[in-house]
């Protein structure tokens, strides 16, 4: 399938129009494009993310499903994340239906939403929005796959849940990833650790004092990282509270 409509062929023309060479080659370092590394193979027009976002604004209205696939699929970083900013848009604007069908097109197509940025930026505001008053089982999926963005989608979909105080399936996913050897789950974990801490420090810390021991030490890191700085060199140095 490819872009034949005219507000396809504009979009992406003025997606470059924004480019900037110099900006591209710092991102492709940043976001690890390199051979081996995680986001190998990945392009970048070095259009930043504000300049993105008033597109998606723009013509988030108008664009259909059919369009956003291709950008989504598309080797363009910043095209996938124009695609993505799509999504959230039609996702919180759209009615129920609507709302049915983006966050189902959203998981068809996780394997394009290969970047931690793109995840960070939808899957809590689609995934985690759609499923907050529904059956959660689709996240026990995700978090077992070997995809490491599927995981990353089943963590950062429960920020969701966090920012309205239900911790209890984010701390069922914590458990089943806390050993994960990749460390962009470990920060993920870590990070909405530190989240849960925020709103009930007691309930990071029961977390923290079962597990600290055996988990990875970037993800404890993110985890302590708001600790009194005391608290935080006891874990650093391998502390853990027993009671």
């Amino acid at each position: 399938m490819k872009l034949t409509s005219w507000k396809s062929v504009k979009i992406k023309k003025e997606l470059r129009d924004k480019a900037n060479s110099q900006k591209a080659k710092i991102l492709q370092r940043f976001f690890k494009t390199g051979p081996g590394e995680y986001g190998a193979g990945d392009v970048f027009l070095g259009v930043v993310v504000p300049e993105t976002r008033k597109i998606a604004q723009k013509y988030w209205l108008e664009i259909k499903l059919e369009e956003i696939t291709e950008l989504l699929r598309s080797k363009i970083h910043e095209e996938r994340l124009l695609a993505l900013l799509f999504l959230v848009s039609k996702f919180q604007r759209g009615k129920t239906i609507e709302k049915k069908k983006v966050y189902n097109f959203y998981l068809q197509n996780t394997k394009h939403i290969n970047s931690w940025d793109l995840v960070d930026l939808s899957a809590d505001k689609i995934v985690g929005e759609y499923l907050f008053k529904k059956p959660r089982n689709q996240l026990y999926q995700l978090a077992k796959s070997k995809n490491i963005w599927a995981r990353r989608i089943a963590v950062m979909a429960t920020f969701n849940f966090i920012k309205k105080n239900d911790f209890k399936d984010f701390l069922k996913i914590a458990e089943m990833l806390v050993n994960d050897t990749h460390d962009l789950i470990q920060k993920a974990v870590g990070w909405m650790l530190r989240e849960v801490g925020k709103r009930d420090i007691k309930i990071e810390e029961i977390f923290l004092k079962k597990y600290c021991e055996i988990m990875p030490r970037v993800m404890l890191r993110y985890a302590i990282e708001k600790f009194p700085e005391n608290k935080r060199k006891r874990y650093n140095i391998g502390i853990c509270p027993k009671n």
